[in-house]
Order: structure tokens, then sequence, then C-alpha cells
């Protein structure tokens, strides 16, 4: 490893043998804050995640969907608690849609993270879980200070949404709270208060559900209690390639991890080390290998269930060798998919000192998510549905009762069956592109947690066109112009690239269990060891 910080950062790695990296500090100090009370890291993990649906309620909230890898110390676990569809959706509601819709009640669907926390803390944790909540409840009870990035992203968000069905309640003065003001929220600390003791029975079978499903029915939306009450985490065996000695795990669709994993088994077969570290050739090489896994990604990849490839298919050695062909070395191209063999987001990370290690990620979607909030709850909804295409036939197409492509993917790292690192970077369509490039700095460069994250980053952004960030080198940018691509700096204070949270295991001399973190720049978040 090398321990250099060779980009411009304001952060150092940190070292400790229990840890927990948030994006917002006062949910990594409630991670540390567990470890303290005897807690083990997964309690930690919980606590930070629980505590970030408060402190930094744009990017997730209590009314999302959530993703957890989790090494126990001798396995890897892989839990999908994203929600279906209300079941009375059908392709006839949405005729004559070009897309989904974005936002609203149509965008709606069952949000499966507290049941992710039960789950969590059930099968994994050591402290009861009502002492997960103290911390998230004692800052929406007391208030604490908006920070600058959370203040700006808030303010933008509330320009699109403030006409949506209850999200008033995040604009209390009729505007979003400016940077330093002090915020609080009463009805999300009782929402949590019950949630903590029911076990999360009150938010899927109880009174927080009916409050759900009554607030959908006044606007005419097809979310009910039937809908609420069937939702169930998933445990799964994690899908994985390998790359240069390491497997790469993600979670099967209906996330997007799968595209990490293509675009990592493409540069397997492609001469990437042969370009020097740092140039322009090796990020044409990894941009190249991504179009490449999204034009795959939208056309093959939804709810596993109703997909007619499997990501076995999509990840076959042979397949990928034969994909990696039409991949110039010198020249961008234009990929479409092909044909395999049939068959606004938080992200986390915490270890411990007995060997456990968490890669957690939950998220409302785009900023706040649909824009709807519970009345008297500061439930904010998230907007999954409109991961659904209404393009007649499509694995995605949306139907009841059904998962959207998800975007929202924790990472894991492992060489040899041992385990390496819990990466992951949140940030819509930048995550896979993201873990792409985590699993590049630390595997083939060597960097640091804090190094990998700190380096500078490409993006293929929605409209597909590349973005790279304004520390990329120049000679870089010209060389890929060169080569026919059409990237587009963007300005300084940029947030279209992500945040990232790693944690990496050391290796010690006596084989006991230490680490190293890094967590991103780019916002608010702190990695704490205890």
């Amino acid at each position: 490893m090398h321990w250099t910080l060779p980009f411009p950062s304001r952060r150092a790695p940190v070292l400790g043998r229990n840890i927990v990296a948030t994006s917002q500090p006062l949910a990594a100090q409630a991670g540390a804050a567990v470890f303290a009370r005897g807690g083990n890291a997964i309690d930690a993990a919980l606590a930070a995640a629980i505590t970030l649906t408060v402190v930094e309620p744009v990017m997730n909230g209590i009314g999302g969907d959530a993703f957890a890898l989790v090494w126990d110390g001798g396995q890897l676990h892989g839990l999908n608690s994203s929600g279906r569809s209300p079941a009375a959706w059908h392709s006839a509601r949405f005729a004559g849609m070009e897309t989904m819709p974005l936002r609203g009640w149509d965008s709606v669907t069952v949000p499966g993270q507290v049941a992710a926390w039960a789950a969590l803390s059930e099968k994994l944790g050591r402290l009861p879980f009502e002492d997960l909540f103290v911390d998230a409840i004692r800052h929406a009870r007391d208030g604490f200070p908006v920070s600058p990035i959370i203040a700006r992203q808030w303010q933008q968000a509330a320009k699109d949404l403030y006409m949506h069905p209850g999200f008033e309640a995040f604009m209390p003065h009729g505007r979003a709270p400016v940077a330093g003001e002090m915020w609080s929220f009463a009805d999300q600390a009782r929402t949590l208060e019950e949630i903590a003791l029911s076990k999360g029975e009150s938010f899927y079978r109880g009174r927080l559900a009916q409050a759900i499903a009554d607030h959908a029915a006044q606007h005419g939306a097809a979310l009910t209690t039937a809908d609420l009450a069937a939702h169930q985490s998933e445990w799964m065996q994690p899908i994985a390639t390998t790359f240069r000695g390491h497997q790469v795990h993600e979670i099967p669709p209906n996330g997007v991890g799968v595209a990490a994993l293509i675009a990592l088994g493409l540069l397997e077969n492609l001469p990437y080390e042969d370009a020097p570290m740092g140039s322009a050739q090796r990020m044409h090489l990894e941009i190249e290998a991504m179009r490449l896994a999204f034009a795959d990604l939208h056309t093959h990849v939804g709810d596993g269930a109703h997909m007619r490839c499997s990501a076995c298919d999509l990840l076959d050695p042979s397949y990928l060798r034969e994909r990696a062909r039409s991949i110039n070395p010198q020249r961008a191209g234009q990929h479409v998919a092909g044909t395999p063999k049939s068959g606004g987001t938080v992200y986390l990370c915490a270890a411990d000192a007995e060997g456990r290690m968490v890669s957690f990620i939950q998220s409302n979607y785009r900023g706040f998510g649909s824009g709807v909030v519970v009345p008297g709850t500061g439930i904010a909804l998230h907007n999954r549905g409109s991961g659904f295409v209404t393009t007649p036939g499509h694995v995605n197409q949306v139907a009841g009762a059904k998962r959207p492509l998800h975007s929202i993917i924790p990472g894991f790292l492992s060489k040899d069956g041992q385990p390496v690192m819990a990466f992951g970077v949140m940030g819509g369509n930048m995550q896979a592109q993201g873990h792409t490039q985590m699993v590049l700095r630390k595997v083939v460069e060597q960097w640091n947690p804090q190094a990998c994250s700190d380096a500078p980053r490409w993006r293929i952004d929605d409209a597909a066109q590349l973005i790279l960030e304004p520390s990329v080198a120049p000679e870089i940018v010209a060389g890929l112009q060169a080569m026919g691509h059409t990237p587009r700096t963007m300005p300084e204070d940029n947030l279209d690239f992500g945040s990232a949270q790693l944690v990496e295991r050391l290796q010690t001399a006596d084989g006991s269990a230490a680490y190293v973190a890094g967590s991103d720049h780019r916002r608010d978040g702190q990695a704490v060891a205890y």
C-alpha cells in the first residue's frame, strides 16, 4: 500500500481497531459511540445509518431502500431490502408516458430500509435494537447545525419539491435551512422512537403503515397497507468477479453492481497496465469498459425474477472476452448491448476488532426522493419507481409487485477468501463507475483508501456525456479528445462525482484485526476510529 497522498485533499487516512466512515460527522460519531457501548460493526453501521436520516435528510430518509454486504468474520452475507411496486401498478396506469414519473406518488415503491435495519440487527447485531436510535432521536429532537454542503443541496431540492404533498415539513419557514442554522424535527424523533420500540413493525403493519397508506389514498395513489405488509428483506449470495487476483463482490440484480463487475471483467481482457498510471490511455480504457457495461445493464438488467439472462451469463468469462474485442485501445467507440447466453444516497462502512466488516447503503434516490412526506411523521418517501421503464416487453418495464432497477450498491473486496476492503461511492449512476474506479485505484495502483477516494474522477452522466473533475490534468483531457472523446470539465464545486467511503483491513504481524479508512473530501464526511 502506498501511504502517500498524491492528490489534493483535506483528509488523512484514519487507522484503528474499530472504525466507521460516513458522509456526515455526527453520524460517524454515532457509530463510534455504539462501539463505546460494546456494540459491534453491524451495530455501529446501523446507528450511523439511522442518524444519517436525520442529519443528512437530502440524501436519505426514513422512507428509503437499503442494501448491505457484511463479513461476519468468516462469511460474506448479502442483504437486498429494496421494495417492490404497489400490486395495483400495471402498464396501463402509465400508458402513453415515454418515461416514468420522477416525483410524486407515482414514483413511490414500498420503502425497504426500515426492514433492513431490523433484519441486520436481528441476525448480526449485538446491542438491543432501540439502543441504535439514541443519537438519531437526540439530534432530531434537540437539533443540530446544518452544514454548508447539505444546506446547498437542501435549497436546490426545495426549488423542485415545494409543491409536493407534505414537503412543507422540510420548509417550516417557507424555505430550506441555511448553513449554520439549527434544524430539529420532532415528528421525525417520534417516528424513530416508534420504529425502535416496535422493531420496525409499526412501519409495515402498524400505525405508521396506516399513516402512509392513508396519505396515499388521499392523493389517488396505489400504495396500500397490504403492499407494506408484504415487504420482506432478502438475504442472498453476493455475485462476484475476479480481477487481478482479487474478488469483487456486489449484490445481484435488481442492483446495478453487475455493471461494475462487467467493466472490471472487460478490463481484465484489455492492456490496461500497459498504459502509464494516470494517463489518458488508462482513463480511455476505463471509460470504454464502462460504456459497454452500461449498454448491457440498460438492456438486460432489472428485477432478477424478470430477467431473460442471469448475472452469471453477463459475467461469463468467454462472453466478456468477446465483448472486450469491441473496444479499440486507441479510439472511442459507439457501444451497443451484447447478446449473452440466456439463463440522493448515503453510503457508509464499518469494521470492528473481532474482524467484522460492513458495507451499507441507503437512499431516497434523487434529493429527498419523491418529494412526498407523510404528515406528522417526518417520513420522506423515496422515488425508486422512477427507475422502471415504460418500454413494452423490457425486462425493467413497470409492473405490479416488481422491483425496479436500482442504482444503490454496496461494494466489497476480498482475496483468497479473506476480506480486504468494504467500499462504496454514492451518487446516482456514479455508483457502478465509482466502484470500478475505486477497485482500480486499490488493486492496480495500490493507493491507501483516502488516496483512492481523493483521485480525480470521470463520470458518464445520465445523458451519456463524459464529464471530468477539474483536477483531471489538461494533458489527460487533450489525450481523451485526441482519441475521439468529447469530455466536459465541470466547475470546482460540482457535486456530480459522488462521495466515497472505504475501510481496508490491514495486514498485521499477529493477524489481529485493524483497519485504515478514508472519507470523501467532496462531502462533509468523516472516518472515526475507536
